[in-house]
């Protein structure tokens, strides 16, 4: 077993359902943990781990994981459908392939309960979801990862492809408003209304172009694609262009470490830093795009060098534990915070290790590796 399978093993071991030790927001807080996007994204990453090791301890972790909140009427403990909060739905993600590995007729009556938050998400003038219900009319890049990919599986799997349309059309919107044309970059979000504090009043538009937030729309195009039918050859080859398009761009800014920055088109500025999570991510997405075929094989060398970047800047193998460094803790906009989205902004956010947005993109770009033959010379 290599480092890293040791170092999931431990964050495994040492974690519960009430506290897992990588939501690292929850710990700070002194709460218990419930139904977030931070533990769907561990939990899908460890499913993706059983997936490419058949090793039955990440198959039967996730279960008891999900189990220990799905009810056996398929309602969710600490999941309020009512919150209309977009990220909610993220956590969704793993309940297809449980329902598909152990045939509990609960996570089957749960997909149905997170898809009917998407029939009651508030939505801008263009038709785009909200982000959340107290955020108004904002579209962030954050919420199309969180959502389309779990909506296209819903549709292919249950809904006879009823609303595949409103998911391209609201990819559609994305890279025709939020797209930078000089840079080829996506701003991490976009009101509407244009009348937050944070936003230009002529484009609505966020000041920045935050890494993570261009990751998870990475990831949005990427897996939306792949739970799409590939009979939909018009929408998916914008979406493929798009992606291809937003590779192409973040490649021009890659670090000689192979990381990407915090805020990506700024690197040389004071206090700037090389990102794990952001990193991680696009490694993924672009390993991921090459074996399924949406980028050259060409592209592999560059997903490689990331996550060995990411291994030899952050990656520490400590006496007692690994830990990975690195991770911003979370970035927003607007909120009781008054979040305004400069480049001050981004930088005044905590830097924690082994939280899972970052280990989560870390653990799925491991994969990714594995499938390449790659081994990890500790």
């Amino acid at each position: 077993m290599d480092a890293i399978e040791r170092y999931i093993n431990e964050l495994m071991e040492k974690s519960t359902p009430d506290r897992p030790v990588w939501n690292i927001e929850k710990l700070l807080q002194g709460e218990k943990t419930g139904w977030n996007y931070i533990d769907g994204c561990m939990i899908k990453s460890i499913l993706e781990m059983y997936a490419i090791t058949g090793d039955l301890k990440y198959l039967n972790f996730a279960d008891t994981f999900i189990d220990y909140r799905v009810r056996e009427d398929g309602t969710i403990d600490g999941y309020d459908v009512e919150e209309r909060n977009i990220d909610n739905v993220n956590a969704g993600k793993t309940l297809f392939e449980l329902y598909d590995l152990t045939g509990k007729e609960k996570y089957r009556k749960a997909i149905d309960l997170v898809y009917s938050q998407i029939g009651k998400m508030p939505r801008t003038k263009e038709g785009n979801f909200w982000h959340k219900n107290i955020y108004p009319n904002q579209v962030w890049l954050d919420g199309l990862y969180m959502c389309q990919p779990f909506y296209m599986e819903y549709e292919t799997r249950f809904n006879q492809k009823e609303n595949c349309g409103d998911i391209y059309s609201q990819f559609a919107n994305v890279m025709r408003i939020m797209r930078d044309t000089e840079t080829g970059l996506y701003y991490h979000a976009y009101d509407s209304s244009r009348e937050m504090f944070w936003c230009d009043k002529v484009t609505g538009l966020s000041q920045n172009f935050w890494l993570r937030a261009l990751g998870w729309y990475a990831m949005a195009l990427l897996d939306t694609m792949d739970k799409s039918d590939p009979l939909d050859k018009e929408s998916l080859k914008e979406m493929e262009e798009a992606f291809r398009d937003l590779i192409d761009s973040m490649l021009k800014y890659q670090d000689e470490s192979g990381m990407w920055y915090q805020v990506v088109n700024l690197g040389g500025m004071d206090r700037n830093y090389l990102e794990t999570s952001g990193s991680a991510i696009f490694s993924y997405a672009i390993l991921k795009g090459v074996r399924l075929g949406y980028l050259p094989e060409s592209y592999a060398g560059s997903g490689k060098k990331a996550f060995e970047g990411i291994c030899d800047t952050y990656l520490h193998l400590e006496e007692g534990g690994i830990s990975l460094g690195g991770i911003c803790l979370v970035a927003g906009l607007g909120g009781k915070e008054r979040r305004n989205g400069t480049f001050d902004y981004y930088m005044s956010e905590p830097i924690v290790k082994d939280d899972a947005k970052g280990v989560g993109p870390f653990l799925l770009a491991y994969t990714e590796m594995k499938r390449t033959g790659w081994v990890y010379n500790q």
